[in-house]
């Protein structure tokens, strides 16, 4: 009996030894790779430093970084048009905005602190603490996410600022950092990667990336100039489900569609975008 059962045990283990899907990052889901096909686009002033981007109520809200250059501006949808704009003190580098409510959030870089506006007017409210550095911000309808540089994300109370939890954002079992500009889009999470050309989308109960989105080329080589920074700033117009993307310093914000595709080794920069 003792033989018989050591016997089995042997082979349980080689079984589980030759799983796949055991100890191996294969066990998550493959990731869904795509490019982007333009389909519109829009004009937008160049000197904003784009941290946050959100379409509500068919305005578009603006939250521009640097130190001495930060401010929240909303501009209405259809033509441009500024329609408000709160200007920070010149020691604050703002980052992420979400719209939730009657309130609009804004997360600062290193001040430690989460900015609440009144939506009517923009006007500032009060400040919230918040732990680390902030990045991205967005929301599921009840609770704020934000991320800050690494690859954690954040659920937090609107009201007092409070974690309620957090993830780590994996691909195929490896941590996935330097998550930066986020949006809610069809029960997901869209975040930009700083300094690339990509963005992920993120299983927001499990923090698997499920899509990987490849948006070389998507601002032509021409509209470079001095100061021209990384993609960054997703928006989806709730009003018609069109997503919108745009990059810092940037003078274009571009409406695309999904595409599938297949991943590219990066040595090849070739343009991947369909216009």
């Amino acid at each position: 009996m003792k033989l018989l059962r050591c016997a089995l045990l042997r082979a349980g283990c080689l079984l589980l030894a030759a799983s796949p899907l055991v100890g191996s990052p294969l066990a998550e889901s493959p990731t869904e790779h795509y490019t982007v096909k333009v389909i519109d686009q829009k004009p937008q002033p160049r000197t904003h430093f784009v941290q946050g981007l959100e379409i509500h109520d068919d305005y578009l809200y603006v939250s521009a970084g640097n130190y001495g250059e930060s401010q929240l501006l909303r501009y209405r949808l259809d033509d441009g048009r500024l329609d408000a704009v709160s200007k920070l003190d010149d020691r604050i580098f703002a980052e992420g905005l979400t719209v939730l409510g009657d309130r609009v959030y804004q997360l600062t870089w290193q001040n430690k602190a989460m900015l609440e506006y009144r939506k009517s007017d923009l006007q500032y409210q009060r400040w919230l603490p918040l732990k680390g550095e902030g990045w991205g911000l967005t929301n599921n309808g009840s609770a704020l996410i934000y991320s800050d540089g690494s690859a954690q994300l954040h659920f937090m109370t609107p009201d007092t600022a409070r974690i309620l939890r957090s993830i780590t954002v994996t691909e195929q079992g490896l941590p996935v950092s330097l998550l930066n500009e986020l949006e809610w889009i069809d029960g997901a999470i869209w975040a930009n990667i700083w300094q690339s050309d990509r963005i992920v989308i993120i299983n927001p109960a499990s923090g698997d990336v499920t899509g990987s989105i490849d948006l070389r080329g998507l601002l032509p080589q021409a509209e470079y100039r001095a100061g021209t920074d990384v993609l960054n700033g997703i928006a989806r117009n709730p009003s018609d489900g069109t997503i919108w993307v745009t990059g810092k310093r940037w003078p274009w914000l571009y409406q695309i569609e999904l595409v599938p595709g297949t991943p590219i080794p990066h040595a090849r920069q070739t343009d991947r975008i369909s216009r």
